[in-house]
Parts: structure tokens; sequence; C-alpha cells
């Protein structure tokens, strides 16, 4: 079977930045093994199917190892996809997905993710997270992921991470994220999951739906622009909404290919 493969780098403006993912469009779902494998295959953090059906497109995201509830980045780039490649006649485009309907806007080169909001709540730490961070938060919080804070950015940015104790932990579909107030931004982060071939994310998108309440009622403003500080690196626009938050970000396209399944 013959599908065709694009790359995105999402929430970037530049190639060999954010986080790359692989959109993928078929006509019809295939077995959930065969789409694993192909996730596999790409070997990039996500890689985002989707199956248009007529005013709506129906989303999944795959990791090369599980499949998502929730998957910010990948699901820009299946934005990007079909706006810049595809032609995509509209400029609001309705993803029917895991975690209900989402609804993406473009605007010019500009792309808003309408998510749920997840705001995290006090938690105690375990002790394989403790064990396996360089340095500890001063404060541990935790919605879908964990959300340790720290006081500076510089110790975002000097943290490290002890893979074989943090591979003990079993968070599917969550991981531990990192963050502080930004010297340049609102806020910084970074994004880590257990048990997984890429141990730390470039840019996670679902991570800022909990990041996005918790800074802004720390910072007591609605509207932030944050920044993940892995190698990569990206940029993130972000509005607290409530019960919603608004995640904007730019897409960039790496290739345009073809895949075959047999």
């Amino acid at each position: 079977m013959k599908l065709d493969l694009y790359q995105i780098d999402a929430f970037t403006d530049s190639i060999f930045g954010g986080n790359p993912a692989c959109v993928v469009p078929l006509r019809e779902w295939l077995p959930d093994e065969l789409l694993l494998q192909i996730a596999k295959e790409n070997a990039v953090a996500e890689t985002a199917f989707f199956v248009e059906t007529g005013d709506t497109v129906h989303l999944r995201w795959f990791t090369p190892e599980i499949e998502m509830d929730l998957c910010g980045h990948a699901t820009l780039a299946t934005a990007h996809a079909l706006k810049t490649i595809r032609h995509y006649p509209k400029d609001s485009i309705v993803f029917e997905t895991l975690s209900g309907a989402l609804t993406v806007t473009t605007s010019k080169d500009m792309y808003t993710l309408d998510f749920p909001s997840r705001s995290p709540v006090p938690a105690t730490l375990p002790n394989n997270i403790k064990n396996a961070l360089s340095i500890q938060p001063k404060q541990v919080l935790k919605a879908r992921d964990y959300v340790l804070v720290y006081e500076t950015e510089q110790e975002i940015k000097n943290i490290t991470i002890d893979q074989q104790s943090f591979d003990q932990l079993n968070l599917d579909p969550g991981g531990v994220v990192v963050t502080a107030k930004g010297t340049n931004c609102d806020f910084v982060s970074r994004f880590f999951t257990p048990q997984s071939s890429i141990l730390e994310d470039p840019v996670t998108g679902s991570a800022h739906c909990s990041l996005i309440p918790y800074w802004s009622g720390q910072l007591h403003k609605k509207e932030l622009t944050a920044m993940q500080l892995s190698e990569r690196q990206g940029t993130l626009f972000c509005i607290d909404k409530g019960e919603r938050v608004l995640i904007s970000g730019k897409a960039k396209t790496y290739s345009i290919g073809t895949l075959w399944t047999a």
C-alpha cells in the first residue's frame, strides 16, 4: 500500500527547529497495529494519521510505542499539511479526536489550537522521579503530566535525567514537565517521557494545557509567551480562556514523500 508522508517542524519558523512530526493522510482507517508500526518506523516523537470526513477531520496520534490521547505539535503539523500541501479550503479545521473536538484556526502563517485546560493540582513526587532528577523542584503538581516548578530558567536548562531510574515509571500516556518563570518570555519548560525511545520531547503542546492555567494564575495575566528549552527549542503563544486554552505557533514543511506498507 502506498501512502503520502509529510514531515513538519512544529512550533517554529525554521527548519531543524521546533518539534518534528510525521503526518499521514488516509482514505480509511488501517489496523492499529499497522499504524503503530508506521509510527515506529518514522522514529519521531509523534506520527499523526487523519481521515477527512466531510466537515471534520478524524485525527489520531501515535508515538513509536503507544497511541496518545492528545498531542499539540502533531495537531499543528496536520493543520499545516492540510492548508499548505493539501489546500484545505477553510481557515478553521475541526479535528475529531480521543480528546473530543479540537479546532485549529489559521491566520497567515500562524496556527491556533483550541485545547482543553488541564489545571494541575498538588501531588507527591514518586521516588523514581525524585531520584532521576539532578535538581529537585520547589513545587510538585499533576494533571495528566507531573508539573515540576523551579525557581529559575537556568535550573530548567541545567536539569539532567537519570534515565535508568526514570524508566522505572509507567506514566502512559503522560510525562514529566519541568518549568520556571522565563527571563525573556513568561515561562519556560522542558518535557520528559519515561519508557520512551525519545526521552526529551522537543516542544510539547499538550503539556501547555496544564502550564497555561498554572502560569496564568501565578503571573496574573491571560496572554503569555512560552519557550520550550530543548536542543531544538520552540515558541508558543498562549491564552488562558478558563476551561479552554489557546496555543499558537508556526510550522515549516521539511519533506514530502511516500511510504510503502508492503
